[in-house]
């Protein structure tokens, strides 16, 4: 088959109301499974697809599928850091060269998405030359075979001497953070990258903040078609230990419709209080979140990122995952609209190493919270 070929480019006492809601959240168990194949793949949280896709080089790769991402357990071999890298182990919502994740809502026009929320936590070693890359691929057609139009890469980090594809073209301020904007064609396609000045090892945002970027620039329309969201890494020498630790999206509909649900108004302002109960190795949290918008959400996304150590073990009123790192609650039936000025809570109970600590940053569907 051919494969593309990428550029540089919560004891608590529970209410019997509180009880009769509690959802567990940990995922089931599923062992661990190692992939050496050259393109090789496995499904993970039974919605995102893992591969090795080691294309640009002969030596050997193998990485580690777990219940949340992915370690690059070998990554023998090098080549030159001023051409293309010689692999991208990654996982993905959406289709790569006809395989598609399971439940996948993409491809989706671009028009009829309202957000795309998204968590992701790496991993990163200092004794390889790569780069962190979480990829988005536009294209006018709903591909899902060969390459796409339009590559848009963010790079969460870089080690070593290399570079995105093209030059370094302007400066841009996205899901509130300033990034370097490098803007060129792999010969392939055409790529727009967005560069963390520092590292960046993990971060809740909403994809379509970097699309309408794209969008803006004339490197994509609003009736293209959004058709995987990647995360992963290109490593030119090395890489043993780069993990993807989580990785979470959710692909949310917009006015234009498209899966006849009602769409998630997350674009009104927000505000999150937090509120743990700690004792040695384990806390609770209630959460509650309020709409200060003019209008209602319907279904709602809040991410955020556990500290170091921590880790979810069971969850009410709203389903978590993953259960560490960069954390998704997603709402359950009952809970899933928030009225204009009012708020929905859930909780949960976790286990921690180490001091502990609260998470500084809340997104509402994509969008921004502040902390209360």
């Amino acid at each position: 088959m051919k494969h593309r070929l990428r550029a540089a480019g919560t004891a608590v006492l529970l209410t019997l109301g509180t009880l009769a809601a509690l959802l567990t959240a940990a995922l089931p168990a599923q062992a661990d499974v190692q992939i050496c194949e050259q393109y090789g793949s496995t499904v993970v949280q039974n919605r995102y697809v893992v591969q090795n896709n080691r294309w640009g080089t002969g030596e050997t790769q193998c990485v580690n599928a777990t219940d949340t991402g992915f370690t690059v357990t070998r990554a023998d071999g090098s080549v030159p850091t001023n051409g293309a890298p010689k692999s991208y182990p990654s996982l993905f919502d959406g289709c790569h060269y006809t395989n598609c994740s399971p439940g996948t809502r993409l491809p989706k026009q671009l028009s009829t998405i309202g957000s795309v929320p998204t968590s992701i936590s790496y991993g990163f070693v200092q004794n390889a030359v790569y780069n962190a890359s979480f990829d988005i691929w536009l294209d006018p057609q709903p591909k899902k075979d060969g390459v796409n139009r339009t590559e848009i890469m963010i790079w969460f980090n870089r080690v070593g001497p290399i570079q995105p594809i093209g030059s370094r073209t302007d400066t841009a301020t996205v899901g509130g953070r300033t990034w370097e904007v490098w803007t060129g064609n792999n010969g392939g396609n055409d790529v727009i990258s967005f560069v963390a000045p520092s590292a960046l090892p993990s971060w809740s945002f909403d994809v379509m903040d970097f699309v309408d970027q794209t969008v803006a620039r004339g490197m994509a329309a609003p009736a293209w078609y959004l058709t995987s969201i990647q995360a992963g890494f290109e490593p030119w020498q090395g890489g043993a230990g780069l993990a993807v630790h989580s990785f979470s999206t959710s692909v949310e509909d917009g006015d234009g419709g498209g899966g006849g649900e009602e769409p998630p108004a997350g674009a009104g302002a927000c505000a999150v209080t937090y509120t743990p109960n700690v004792w040695q190795g384990g806390f609770t949290a209630e959460v509650t979140v309020r709409n200060s918008g003019t209008a209602p959400v319907d279904g709602w996304n809040l991410g955020f990122t556990l500290p170091s150590g921590q880790s979810v073990t069971s969850a009410w009123n709203a389903a978590l995952t993953p259960s560490a790192g960069a954390v998704t609650a997603r709402n359950v039936n009952f809970n899933r609209r928030i009225q204009a000025g009012a708020t929905q809570s859930f909780g949960f109970q976790g286990a921690y190493t180490g001091a502990f600590a609260e998470p500084s940053a809340f997104t509402l569907n994509g969008t921004t919270c502040s902390v209360l």
